[in-house]
């Protein structure tokens, strides 16, 4: 009987897995992400903290919200970003904490 490993995903999650670190791989993307684990906030916000023209910030949001990373919440006509949920943030800091062990 030729049985896969439980651990071996198949080739569709494989691929989706890849990109998603892919996604990780980019360091103005970090940025954003690290500056949205302080607080939600808007594109301007997100400019000034990352030190970015608001189109390079806008166009790595629309990433990370296609793989949902960050969420968007529009208010009036503002829109908020908030990182997307506490796995990004279980991803986000294993990294941290792994890339800073001797």
């Amino acid at each position: 009987m030729d049985e896969k490993h439980p651990l071996v995903p198949n080739d569709e999650i494989i691929y989706d897995m890849a990109e998603l670190f892919k996604i990780f791989g980019d360091t103005t993307r970090i940025k954003i992400l690290c500056a949205l684990f302080l607080k939600e906030m808007c594109v301007s916000e997100i400019t000034e903290e990352v030190g970015m023209t608001q189109s390079a910030v806008s166009h790595q949001l629309r990433i990370l919200r296609h793989f949902r990373l960050v969420l968007l919440r529009r208010k009036g006509r503002l829109s908020y970003y908030s990182i997307g949920d506490n796995h990004v943030k279980k991803i986000f800091l294993m990294a941290m904490e792994h890339t800073q062990e001797p």
